[in-house]
C-alpha cells in the first residue's frame, strides 16, 4: 500500500475509533435500530437526490446495504444497548478482518500469503491482550450482547467482500445508495419493533451523534474504505480495521476516563507491528551483474559448438545483466 493511502487508512481507523464513544452516546437518546435508520436516512437523503445513479449493478448496491448497512449496524447497536461497552465493542468487531479474509479467499479466490498471516497472527496476538484486559477491568460480559457483536463483524466481512466485488468507480455515490437501501429496512424494523416515540427526540448530544455517524463515519469513512477495497485486495485493506479498537480505547479514556493499561500499550504495539509486516513486501535481493554476463558467454560459446561456422556474434566489451536471446 502506498504511503499516503497507509495514511488515509490509518486516519479512518482513527474515525471510526472514536465513533463507539459517539453511538454510547447516541444510544442514550435513540433506540438501536431507530438510531441506525435515521443515521442512514441522513446520509442517504437529500445527497440521493444529486449523486445520480450508483454506476454499479443494483444487486451489489443491495448486497452491500444488506451486509454492511443493516446486518453490521442493527447488530452492532442492538449489542451495545444490550450491555456491550464502546471499548469492548471496538475490539470484538474487529473479528470482521478474519471474516473478510475468509468470505475474500472463498468468494473471490484471493490468497492471502505466508507474510500476511504470519503479520495478521501477530495482529490479533494484540487483540488478544487487548481483550484480556478489558475483560479483566470489566467482569462479566452478556454473552448474548457478544453474540450479536461477533454477528455484526461478519455482516462487515460479508460487505468487504460486496464492496470489492462491485468495485465502483465513485464510492461515495455508491455509500449514499447503500444508505439509501438500508434505511429503509432498518425505519421498518425499528417502527415495528420499537415504536415512533424516538423521533421526536431533539436534544443536541442525540443529534450530534447521528450526524457524525451519518457524515463522518458513514458517507466519509466507507466512501474511504470502499476506494481502498477498489485498489486493493480485501485481505490487504481489512487488516487496518484491527487499528480501530486502539483508537476506540484511547478515545474512551479521553472522555470517559477510562483507563490505559500497560498492557493496553503493549498490545497496541503488536498490532501495528503485525500490520506492517502484512503488508510490507519481502526483499529482493539483485543479481550481480556479472551473472548476467557469464550468462551470455555461456549462450554464446553453446552457439558457436552448435554451428562453428555460421555463428558471428559480437564480442562483449563489459559486463551486462540484460537477458540475452
Amino acid at each position: 500500500m502506498r504511503p499516503r493511502h497507509l495514511a488515509l487508512a490509518v486516519g479512518l481507523a482513527a474515525v471510526w475509533g472514536f465513533n463507539f464513544v459517539v453511538m454510547e452516546a447516541g444510544l442514550r437518546h435513540y433506540p438501536p435500530l431507530m438510531y441506525a435508520a435515521l443515521r442512514f436516512l441522513l446520509a442517504a437523503f437529500p445527497a440521493v437526490l444529486v449523486v445520480g445513479g450508483p454506476r454499479v449493478p443494483w444487486r451489489w448496491v443491495l448486497a452491500t446495504g444488506a451486509t454492511l448497512g443493516v446486518a453490521q449496524y442493527g447488530l452492532l447497536l442492538l449489542g451495545m444497548r444490550a450491555g456491550m461497552p464502546a471499548g469492548l465493542t471496538s475490539l470484538v468487531l474487529q473479528v470482521q478482518a478474519v471474516f473478510t479474509a475468509l468470505f475474500a479467499t472463498v468468494l473471490l479466490r484471493e490468497r492471502l500469503g505466508r507474510r500476511r498471516v504470519i503479520g495478521m497472527a501477530v495482529a490479533f496476538a494484540g487483540l488478544g491482550l487487548i481483550a484480556a484486559g478489558v475483560v479483566a477491568r470489566s467482569g462479566a460480559i452478556p454473552f448474548g450482547a457478544f453474540l450479536l457483536c461477533v454477528g455484526a463483524a461478519a455482516g462487515w466481512g460479508a460487505g468487504n467482500v460486496a464492496t470489492r466485488r462491485a468495485a465502483p468507480p465513485d464510492s461515495l455515490r455508491f455509500m449514499v445508495w447503500v444508505s439509501a437501501v438500508s434505511a429503509g429496512p432498518l425505519l421498518l424494523l425499528a417502527l415495528v419493533t420499537e415504536g415512533a416515540s424516538s423521533l421526536t427526540s431533539f436534544t443536541a448530544e442525540g443529534v450530534g451523534a447521528v450526524m457524525y455517524t451519518a457524515f463522518l463515519s458513514t458517507l466519509g469513512g466507507f466512501g474511504v474504505w470502499g476506494w481502498l477495497l477498489a485498489r486493493y485486495n480485501a485481505s490487504v485493506v481489512a487488516p487496518y480495521s484491527l487499528l480501530v479498537p486502539v483508537f476506540g480505547l484511547a478515545s474512551a479514556a479521553l472522555v470517559t476516563g477510562e483507563p490505559v493499561s500497560p498492557v493496553t500499550v503493549a498490545a497496541g504495539g503488536l498490532i501495528l507491528a503485525g500490520l506492517l509486516y502484512a503488508n510490507s513486501r519481502p526483499r529482493v535481493v539483485p543479481t550481480p551483474p556479472e551473472h548476467g554476463y557469464l550468462r551470455a558467454l555461456a549462450v554464446q560459446a553453446r552457439a558457436r559448438r552448435a554451428a562453428p561456422d555460421a555463428v558471428r556474434l559480437p564480442p562483449l566489451s563489459a559486463p551486462t545483466d540484460r537477458p540475452t536471446r
